[in-house]
């Protein structure tokens, strides 16, 4: 049976990952909680606005109210990499070679790992951004699409158009394609080769969370009463095909996703605070943690997949052991 092992915090989750194996939970308040040998805390922001673990898996980017983005350490050491006073830093991915992206109002900034810091302005607010699997290629979802920069060099941006706001963006794992989430009850996406459209509609609510299975076949997304999952195997990904729907509950909205780092199976969190894991396959289905104080927003498997961590918007957080 997994055992869950409870963290009760004072304040929302913004994010929930594993750093170099260790649980961080990165708070609204700017706080970042970590279990290492017992419950530490580190105060990194005056409000913190968004949260990634670095590619390297070795360290926790942040992004706040203060104007500062960081990185924190597995230690809990906060070095600054980046302050704009008086900006809001809504958004901060982390890129290949040590690479830090990061957005406030109409400005995204790519910093290198050398410190040198480039600036791409935008008509409109950058709203999410991402980096490409491969390449310095960056792109920045806007008000009617997506511009995508290519980071270190000064060649011309090129412009995704579709009318609506766009507020998040996430490449497919083999750099396909580019999905973006909309203020509308929607996703947008298009395949990057011929820049043909793909409109993923029908959610009762907006998309807030998303993940990409191991090996890149599926997005799993929350918004609707189950896990919605896409199908991206095929050259046209899921053009003219149905997703699949995990976890259905009537009574309950998906509110965060994880898919496992090696089986097909995705953890489900609901508002509700309840957790489920479902197998792709089968849509067997296994209740990991019981209904709680607030609605799941983040969760994060480690490397092995046996742990998973978690955080709400009532800060009630945790490990599930699946080992167990």
């Amino acid at each position: 049976m997994p055992t869950v092992a409870p963290l009760d915090l004072t304040g929302h989750c913004v994010t929930a990952r594993f750093v170099s194996g260790i649980p961080f939970y990165a708070l609204a308040d700017g706080t970042i909680h970590r279990l290492d040998n017992g419950h530490k805390v580190t105060e990194a922001h005056d409000g913190l606005l968004c949260a990634m673990r670095a590619l390297d898996g070795k360290s926790l980017l942040t992004g706040g109210e203060d104007g500062r983005i960081c990185r924190t350490g597995s230690n809990g050491d906060v070095e600054e990499l980046a302050s704009f006073p008086r900006k809001w830093m809504t958004s901060v991915v982390s890129g290949p070679q040590g690479a830090v992206a990061f957005a406030s109002g109409r400005s995204a900034w790519v910093r290198e790992a050398n410190g040198k810091v480039r600036e791409f302005q935008h008509l409109r607010s950058a709203e999410g951004i991402a980096f490409a699997p491969k390449g310095m290629r960056l792109a920045v979802a806007r008000y009617n699409g997506v511009t995508l920069h290519w980071a270190a060099t000064e060649g011309k941006p090129v412009e995704l158009e579709w009318k609506g706001a766009h507020i998040g963006a996430t490449f497919s794992p083999d750099g396909r394609f580019l999905v973006t989430a909309m203020q509308e009850n929607a996703l947008h996406g298009w395949r990057l080769d011929d820049n043909k459209q793909m409109r993923m509609t029908g959610y009762p609510t907006k998309v807030k969370d998303w993940s990409w299975s191991a090996k890149g076949k599926w997005l799993a997304t929350s918004g609707a009463p189950a896990a919605v999952v896409w199908p991206f195997s095929g050259k046209d990904g899921p053009m003219g095909k149905a997703p699949m729907e995990l976890g259905f509950r009537g009574d309950s909205m998906v509110t965060a996703v994880a898919c496992h780092p090696v089986e097909d199976i995705a953890a489900i969190g609901y508002s509700d605070g309840m957790i489920l894991v479902v197998r792709f396959a089968d849509q067997k289905e296994v209740l990991l943690r019981r209904p709680g104080k607030g609605a799941i927003t983040s969760m994060d498997w480690d490397e092995t997949g046996r742990r998973l961590a978690f955080g709400s918007q009532a800060g009630d957080c945790g490990v599930v052991d699946i080992s167990a």
